[in-house]
C-alpha cells in the first residue's frame, strides 16, 4: 500500500465512527409518546381505542379510553421498535390481562393482542396529528 493510501484509513476510520454512532443515537430516540388511535379486532368486530403514551427511555405508560369512554392503565417497553404493554381490564368473569406486542413504525404500529382465554387478535395503531 502506497503512504499516499494509508492517508486516508484515519479519516474512513473516523467516519465510520461517527456514521455508526448516529445510527445508534437514532435508535435510542426512537419515541412513541403521544395520542394514538388503536384499532383492535375482537370476536364482536373492531373496536376504536384512544391511546395515550407517556414515555421514559424504554419505559412507557399506557392509558387507554375505549368507545364508551372507559379508561385503563397498564405499563410497558419500547426497545428499538418492537413494543409492548399490559393492561388488566374487569370483565363479567373478574378481571382478564391484556397484552399488547407489536412493531413501530414511524407514526403507526400494529401486532397482536392476548386476551386471557378469549384468544390473540391483531391491532394496528396510528399516531393522531397534533393539535394546531
Amino acid at each position: 500500500m502506497r503512504k499516499a493510501d494509508r492517508r486516508w484509513i484515519p479519516a474512513v476510520l473516523v467516519f465510520a465512527l461517527i456514521v455508526g454512532g448516529a445510527a445508534a443515537l437514532q435508535a435510542q430516540d426512537a419515541s412513541v409518546a403521544g395520542d394514538w388511535e388503536l384499532a383492535a379486532k375482537t370476536q364482536r368486530g373492531e373496536v376504536i381505542w384512544s391511546v395515550v403514551i407517556a414515555q421514559s427511555g424504554e419505559s412507557l405508560e399506557v392509558t387507554m379510553t375505549g368507545p364508551r369512554g372507559n379508561s385503563v392503565k397498564g405499563a410497558g417497553t419500547l426497545k428499538e421498535d418492537a413494543i409492548e404493554w399490559s393492561i388488566k381490564v374487569s370483565t363479567p368473569r373478574g378481571e382478564m390481562d391484556v397484552v399488547y406486542k407489536g412493531v413501530v413504525t414511524g407514526d403507526t404500529m400494529a401486532g397482536e393482542v392476548a386476551r386471557g382465554a378469549a384468544g390473540t387478535s391483531e391491532w394496528s395503531a396510528k399516531r393522531k396529528p397534533a393539535a394546531s
